[in-house]
């Protein structure tokens, strides 16, 4: 007992000015609780729908790739049916068209149905001045050898480009650069797949395309659109789900982050930030 009128708990105000003990910050408990297997199941469902959800938003998702395959499916079919080159431009013209159209109207993302519009549009343009059909897909082939330079490149200096396409996406941004590494590794595994799937294409479908086999090519170009995509999307989401959790960026109302970096402040649980991109819908 205190020699203190009223004890111990007089003595109280000595060991803390205010009186008052310090509580724990909001959110964290001030014992370490063990997660229960529901628990982590639950979270484990999360971080699977948020990888599955980036990658398929990173790459426009099954409309994207609709977009992006059909029209050099009505341009072979279209040139099976007439033999006319100019024929079969224009009606994948119109149809990628068509797409931009009800997108705009619908007010949802044209990326993708305007990427397809200018790469039929080259197409048909250098297929038409040649007068040879296995032009109309020169541009995709020289594409997919840019892409997989492109990727492998990235992988090899360590900026890897899957990261760069999914960070925004995440709201991580570029912290798996240096603030989180094995969301680095993950990121480099994933554009090496993409590498591996992509390089399909063009292994493929060059010999048919110097052999002048311009309905063959039109064929296999189309059964090549699709499913090496959902191949590396699948590898993607499968090592995205084993890597760990994104740490997400941001910005600072002075522009300016906490450790005077370039404006990105890095974002863990359970601190609350301002201005920090929203996760519910990953």
């Amino acid at each position: 007992m205190s020699n203190l009128p009223g004890g111990d708990a007089a003595a109280a105000p000595q060991a803390y000015p205010d009186g008052v003990a310090p509580q724990p910050a909001e959110g964290v408990s001030p014992v370490e609780r063990v997660e229960t297997p529901e628990e982590e199941a639950a979270r484990h469902e999360a971080a699977s729908k948020e990888a599955a959800d980036s990658v398929m938003k990173a790459f426009g998702g099954v409309r994207g790739m609709v977009d992006m395959t059909l029209p050099g499916l009505v341009f072979i079919v279209t040139f099976n049916i007439t033999h006319q080159v100019s024929a079969a431009a224009w009606a994948a013209i119109g149809l990628s068209g068509v797409f931009a159209v009800v997108r705009l109207l619908r007010r949802e993302t044209v990326q993708h149905a305007f990427s397809g519009v200018f790469g039929v549009a080259i197409g048909a343009y250098i297929a038409m001045k040649s007068g040879k059909a296995e032009d109309f897909y020169l541009p995709g082939l020289l594409y997919s050898v840019g892409y997989c330079a492109a990727l492998a490149i990235s992988a090899l200096a360590r900026w890897p480009l899957i990261g760069v396409m999914l960070g925004p996406i995440t709201g991580e941004m570029f912290t798996w650069r240096k603030q989180n590494p094995g969301r680095l590794v993950a990121y480099t595994r994933a554009t090496w797949v993409w590498f591996g799937c992509m390089a399909v294409k063009p292994v493929v479908l060059f010999p048919l395309y110097f052999a002048h086999n311009a309905n063959l090519l039109g064929w296999m170009k189309v059964a090549l659109g699709i499913p090496p995509m959902l191949v590396a999307m699948y590898f993607t989401w499968q090592i995205l789900i084993k890597a760990p959790a994104p740490i997400k960026a941001v910005l600072d109302d002075d522009g300016d982050d906490e450790d005077g970096g370039d404006g990105v402040a890095v974002v863990t649980e359970p601190r609350k930030a301002r201005h920090a991109a929203p996760t519910s819908d990953y």
